[in-house]
């Protein structure tokens, strides 16, 4: 596993663990939904519930396959030990980079504008200067948008253990890598 990857995870679950208590929860989960939700006041309800359910699927997924023993937290060792596995977590990582895309793209032209996209990214709690990096690095057009198609294959990248020099990379603090 790549010394980028295993940073990628480590600052995303100090983002999912919403209230901060140093454990993934369920609460974790919704409180996030919500937030990302609201970051996307023109979005149709279908993008809404499809993002909620996608909450809920990575929730799920997370209890199954890393709560070790079974208490309905997950800790930073259960979570980094095995969330970086292609083949339990790509199904989960696809439906939510989907929803998360279509909620940033409510017009449905295939295209997000950086200001969804930096709405998006607060919500789940990225810094600004580190969100504005992300999406340069995606390559915008001249109008400052981005494929949909090229941001949803940029959060799967996110969470791929053998994947370094990503535009995903730059959401992590500290040193460009």
């Amino acid at each position: 596993m790549r010394t980028e990857a295993i940073k990628r995870v480590a600052h995303v679950f100090s983002l999912f663990d919403v209230n901060g208590n140093g454990v993934l929860e369920a609460d974790d989960f919704d409180l996030m939904a919500n937030n990302v939700i609201e970051a996307a006041p023109d979005a149709d309800e279908a993008a809404k519930d499809a993002m909620r359910a996608a909450f809920r699927q990575y929730w799920t997924t997370l209890a199954m396959e890393l709560d070790a023993n079974g208490d309905g937290k997950i800790t930073y060792e259960e979570y980094a030990a095995r969330v970086l596995s292609p083949e339990r977590f790509d199904s989960t990582i696809g439906v939510f980079a989907e929803a998360l895309a279509a909620l940033g793209d409510p017009d449905g032209d295939g295209l997000i504008e950086r200001p969804a996209f930096v709405a998006l990214m607060r919500a789940i709690g990225f810094e600004r200067a580190n969100i504005d990096a992300t999406f340069d690095a995606f390559g915008p057009s001249g109008l400052d948008r981005i494929q949909v198609a090229i941001w949803v294959a940029g959060i799967k990248d996110y969470y791929a253990p053998d994947k370094a020099g990503i535009p995903g990379d730059l959401l992590v603090p500290g040193p460009a890598i």
